[in-house]
């Protein structure tokens, strides 16, 4: 197994991509540490992991206040002992274009917008960075793995969006050089559009421009992306650092 007796926090675990990737570092011999703001969704999560033989723990927690994350590695810490890798998943969108005009006036995205997305995608991932590192530079191991996204590029009516992943690209080069030296190597994944609830509201008109944009012609399922976590997060990975991996069917080849 590629992360036996490997201990794992991975945020916005309570669905989609975070709750994939749950499923499959148990599977691969890690003991899991799941986070969200969703009640319910934390508990679907551990009954699946614990079902597929995993050890996992729950945390309900927003990744924007540092006394939740503290509490969320602190649970690694006290339940499993140590712990060796972050997946910086938890992540939320709030779209509208950054201006627009209604009525002959000038309408702007909300601050409320800009600031909750900016929060949680990209201080939300600062922050559990900082804390979770803390442990890691004691043992003198660690992996994190960061979310950033397509968007990063540049989309229409997510200029707060994706602000905060290209942000998340920087953060991770940066935080790579900082803690080489001890060992904690530090990636990003940027995903294409995935079969997510993030996506499940999108009109059938636009999904199908949508994927006429994709080579492969398809979503992402969040078990592929989960496959890149666990890639960025094994020794197979040992000396990769700083380095982004667009997982997202070929879309990024043509921008």
């Amino acid at each position: 197994m590629l992360l036996a007796e490997k201990v794992a926090l991975i945020t916005g675990g309570g669905n989609g991509i975070g709750r994939a990737t749950a499923l499959r570092f148990a599977r691969e011999g890690a003991k899991v540490v799941v986070s969200d703001l969703d009640q319910e969704g934390l508990e679907d999560t551990r009954q699946e992991v614990t079902e597929a033989g995993g050890e996992v723990a729950v945390v309900t927690g927003n990744v924007t206040e540092r006394a939740d994350v503290q509490k969320m590695v602190d649970t690694a810490v006290e339940q499993f002992g140590r712990l060796d890798i972050l997946i910086n998943n938890a992540g939320i969108n709030r779209d509208g274009l950054t201006t627009r005009i209604k009525d002959d006036e000038v309408k702007f995205m909300s601050d409320d917008k800009w600031d909750a997305v900016l929060a949680v995608n990209l201080k939300g991932t600062w922050l559990c960075s900082q804390i979770a590192a803390v442990p890691m530079i004691k043992q003198k191991y660690g992996r994190i793995v960061n979310t950033s996204s397509i968007g990063a590029l540049g989309n229409i009516g997510q200029s707060n969006y994706a602000a905060s992943k290209a942000g998340v690209i920087g953060l991770t080069k940066t935080l790579a050089l900082e803690w080489a030296r001890y060992n904690i190597a530090v990636n990003c994944v940027s995903p294409g559009a995935t079969e997510t609830r993030m996506t499940a509201g999108i009109p059938e008109k636009l999904m199908a421009g949508l994927l006429a944009q994709i080579p492969f012609r398809r979503l992402a399922k969040p078990e592929e992306i989960a496959a890149a976590h666990l890639f960025l997060s094994c020794g197979e990975a040992a000396y990769i650092t700083g380095q982004v991996l667009f997982v997202d069917g070929g879309i990024s080849v043509g921008i």
